[in-house]
């Protein structure tokens, strides 16, 4: 039998549930997957499965902003972060099961999670086109789909080990309908300090954690919070990409001359369980 063309999505099947009639047995017949009511969904050229039913795939991060996001990430300078978050998931997993990661971006943070965790299995939904087409190919056990995140997941209850959500929007109910009772939710969230020198002066909101500790409250319980802060020098170059990978590459930047050349990296990771 020759080997699948799509090994990561076919692994994952069995997680998936039908986003029109949420049947579930969704089976892969060449480039599409289908389910038994006859619902079918097209496997892009690019690996990733178009899962996003009633509106198009598309958001903020353009072709440009996902280039730069690739260019920077892959010189490790996000590194530390991403080692926090792989290694509050793998407190949460004993090297198998299934990763979710909620608005994956390219699958940086999901690949770090997959090579702490040997045996697992991995699924990053995300609504950029150019992302997934990144997201698809970042890890060999990473398969990637076209979602929205602040739709009802196209997966079955309590199905993931681990939910990660890294700079991303988050759906608390959902993250807790999907994770197994014994599972963990990592979220990775900039504090007031990150990237200061690339934005210009503005207050911080005080009561953001509170936000997100309102948010989360019904449905998880907070274990334990890591702190990750750390100062950058960057050339020229490298100042650009992290500029253009973020949301302020959507307004006028600073001249070449004028980007910082040091900048300061403030994250905060928690781990928690559902309630």
């Amino acid at each position: 039998m020759p080997a699948s063309p799509f090994p990561a999505l076919d692994s994952i099947l069995d997680l998936l549930r039908c986003p029109v009639c949420r049947a579930p047995s969704l089976r892969r017949e060449g480039n599409a997957l289908s389910c038994p009511a006859g619902h079918a969904f097209d496997i892009a050229r690019h690996g990733y499965a178009g899962l996003l039913t009633g509106a198009r795939a598309t958001s903020g991060d353009d072709a440009a902003m996902v280039r730069a996001r690739e260019r920077f990430l892959s010189g490790g300078r996000y590194a530390p972060v991403r080692d926090a978050v792989a290694g509050l998931a793998l407190e949460g997993l004993a090297g198998t099961g299934s990763v979710l990661d909620a608005g994956c971006g390219t699958g940086y943070y999901l690949a770090g999670a997959l090579d702490r965790l040997p045996g697992a299995r991995g699924l990053g939904i995300d609504s950029s086109v150019r992302a997934l087409r990144a997201a698809a190919r970042a890890h060999e056990r990473a398969a990637a789909a076209a979602w929205d995140v602040f739709r009802p997941f196209p997966l079955a209850d309590g199905v993931a080990d681990v939910v990660l959500d890294v700079f991303a929007p988050r759906n608390p109910a959902e993250f807790h309908r999907v994770l197994r009772p014994g599972g963990r939710l990592v979220v990775a969230r900039p504090t007031g300090r990150h990237l200061a020198e690339l934005r210009a002066p503005v207050a911080v909101d005080p009561a953001k954690e509170e936000r997100l500790g309102r948010a989360l409250e019904p449905y998880f319980t907070a274990m334990v919070t890591e702190r990750v802060e750390y100062v950058l020098s960057l050339p020229p170059a490298d100042a650009r990409d992290l500029l253009g990978m973020t949301p302020t590459a959507r307004h006028p930047g600073p001249t070449e001359a004028a980007l910082p050349r040091q900048v300061t990296v403030s994250v905060l990771a928690t781990a928690y369980r559902p309630r």
